[in-house]
């Protein structure tokens, strides 16, 4: 059956895992996670971990994992329909079923087959072809052996213009099938004929495993380096993430991901022992990938080359904010090196030390602003302090602002209080570098005031006061909303900046 996709969402915020697995094995709650006995394996010690909140679970002495219908699936020996009937019910959710999806649902299936058979010519034709000659002599130049072609699924696409459609046919695959599923191109006589040629073929799968379209690297001759799959019914390249589905376990155990640039990066790390990397396909980290990585870690670390090249795509996507709920970090690489170069050449455990030493996201952006400018010199430190307060306003979270808030206080010698007015105005659209109101302050009939004003003006003379009372309080110009306040906020912060609490400023 195929049922209505709100509805499976809404048996899934409606089931609590944690209870789910306390009717099948024995559990015990240990802050946010919960650990279990494993019913999936023999065992005495509880190893399976349980995340309620995000309704996920994961063995650490057999690797099962997955969410509450995989449980159900496990555990009940029923399909995945099966399992959304048993929590509707127990949910007491009425299912509907959705005609459009359950025809999605075949064609996704013929799609998926049409992939999975095209991944099976691509590698046979690697493995045995005459004319793979080259893409074999490629694949040794890698380092990757015949474990390696077996375990990623690698192939070749021959040159010619038709032998994948003429395979294709042979095993009931209709033209316009190849088509939806990005395998072949339709021709100006109304043919098809091969998408991919002469290159070879890095099959990628979803979540569930299922192939669902290929990255191409070309061999000899014209045409772009790489060609993925086009958008299709089943391949959609911002909400894929290559390696995931064989890293997800392991994002699980170690919690925390390696988002790196290529699909050899990717290779290169899990045959280093570091099963957790994973790469976009052909586009750039976007939300929809950081919604992937979230369901199973909330750290993510960036590995990309350390030129300028590599650092720009570590920042690219990330303009306009930065996810407050993930700990979105940078692992920063040798010069001109990608992981798979560092792996290649033996040095697996650099690779691993910059992993683990790994800077937050947002700090590398402060230091590259910063960078840009000669902080000793008086103009240029303040043009600095500006760009920085800037992309600290990025980040959502107010103590994490104010940290940072510091860390450039620290960078610059700029009173924190300052930099602070600062990211308050760039929380408000208002641009540091065009605010002409500091010298020619206007007229009081001028100033407009929020709803706000009365309420944090008696904040402000509260701060003033200084009493003993306020000291708990952690106070911040991001609870300012009106211009003044927060223009206000600096100096009266300033103001009390080394004061005991209880004594009164000089004004």
């Amino acid at each position: 059956m195929a049922y209505s996709r709100d509805d499976i969402d809404t048996v899934r915020d409606r089931t609590d895992l944690v209870e789910l697995a306390a009717e099948v094995t024995k559990i015990k709650r240990s802050g946010r996670s919960t650990m279990a006995v494993c019913p999936f394996h023999s065992e005495k010690t509880p190893s399976l971990s349980i995340d309620g909140a995000r309704g996920l679970y994961h063995c650490f002495g057999c690797g099962k994992s997955g969410d509450v219908f995989r449980w159900v699936q496990e555990t009940q020996n029923v399909d995945f329909a099966g399992a959304v009937e048993l929590l509707a019910r127990r949910a007491g959710v009425t299912l509907t079923i959705d005609p459009a999806a359950a025809k999605r649902r075949s064609e996704r299936e013929r799609l998926v087959e049409a992939t999975s058979i095209a991944v099976e010519f691509y590698t046979d034709r690697l493995k045995s072809g005459d004319d793979a000659g080259s893409a074999r002599a490629y694949i040794r130049s890698r380092g990757y052996e015949s474990d390696v072609v077996d375990q990623f699924s690698l192939g070749y696409s021959p040159d010619g213009w038709e032998e994948l459609v003429h395979h294709l046919r042979d095993r009931g695959v209709k033209d316009e099938m190849m088509k939806r599923a990005g395998l072949a191109s339709a021709t100006k006589r109304g043919g098809v004929v091969d998408r991919f040629r002469g290159r070879i073929m890095f099959p990628i799968y979803d979540l569930r495993g299922d192939t669902v379209g290929f990255g191409a690297r070309v061999l000899d001759g014209d045409g772009p380096k790489y060609l993925n799959t086009p958008e299709t019914p089943i391949y959609h390249k911002s909400r894929l993430l290559y390696g995931l589905n064989w890293a997800k376990s392991d994002i699980v155990r170690q919690n925390h991901s390696v988002v790196v640039e290529g699909y050899t990066d990717v290779i290169a790390m899990h045959t280093a022992d570091m099963p957790v990397a994973v790469a976009t396909c052909g586009t750039a980290l976007g939300e929809d990938h950081l919604d992937l990585l979230r369901r199973f870690s909330e750290t993510v670390v960036l590995a990309f080359d350390a030129d300028e090249a590599g650092v720009g795509a570590a920042l690219r996507g990330f303009e306009r904010s930065v996810p407050g709920d993930l700990d979105l970090r940078v692992a920063q690489l040798p010069e001109g090196r990608d992981p798979a170069d560092v792996v290649q050449a033996g040095d697996a455990s650099l690779l691993r030390s910059a992993v683990d030493e790994s800077v937050p996201l947002l700090q590398l952006r402060i230091d590259a602003e910063l960078a840009r400018f000669d902080l000793d010199e008086s103009e240029a430190r303040s043009r600095a302090v500006e760009a920085a307060a800037a992309v600290i306003a990025l980040h959502p979270d107010a103590p994490t602002r104010r940290d940072y808030a510091r860390f450039v206080s620290r960078m610059t010698g700029t009173d924190s209080a300052t930099i602070e007015g600062l990211i308050g105005k760039a929380l408000r659209g208002q641009s540091p570098q065009t605010d002409q109101s500091r010298d020619t302050p206007p007229e009081p009939s001028e100033l407009q005031h929020t709803k706000q004003f009365p309420f944090e003006l008696e904040l402000l003379r509260a701060m003033l006061v200084n009493d003993k009372r306020l000291v708990s309080l952690d106070f911040d110009v991001s609870l300012f909303s009106d211009p003044q306040t927060i223009e206000a906020f600096p100096t009266v912060a300033g103001l009390l900046e080394g004061l005991d609490a209880g004594t009164v400023p000089e004004l």
